[in-house]
């Protein structure tokens, strides 16, 4: 028999995220697959080394706690698909881009803003979509 199949899934505790984390865990019931959901941090723009509102490890801790809640919430008791769980430190999309190359699928939620917005801001879920390794599903919640 093969390698199962991976599903990598963008986790960042929001609605479309949660959709996202959903929508994987039907597709591996049906495939067989493991899904794979990776959280990523980042030290936030505004943070200052001297006296910051928080010490850099809380970063990482609330972004560990926001992924396994997230993971939680989802899987509830159904324990018939493996979730497993990474957290990374970087940006979000180069994350999920750098993950998609040991994946069979990527999927990632959208926040469902207009063009403008994307076209201005960029989105984590539109440069999955053009820059990953493998294929790409984006959820609409």
């Amino acid at each position: 028999m093969g390698e199962q199949q991976r599903i990598i899934v963008g986790v960042d505790g929001s609605e479309s995220s949660k959709c996202a984390l959903r929508w994987a865990q039907q597709q591996a019931a049906l495939s067989g697959s493991v899904v794979h959901a990776i959280g990523a941090w980042e030290f936030p723009a505004f943070y200052s080394w001297e006296g910051g509102p928080m010490p850099p490890d809380d970063f990482e801790d609330s972004a560990r706690k926001c992924l396994d809640d997230t993971v939680e919430e989802i899987q509830g008791d159904d324990r018939g698909v493996t979730i497993e769980r990474e957290l990374v430190h970087g940006h979000a999309a180069q994350v999920l881009v750098d993950a998609s190359e040991n994946a069979d699928l990527l999927v990632v939620g959208s926040r469902g803003h207009g063009s403008f917005y994307k076209a201005l801001l960029g989105s984590v879920s539109q440069r999955a979509a053009v820059h990953a390794k493998c294929p790409v599903v984006i959820v609409r919640h």
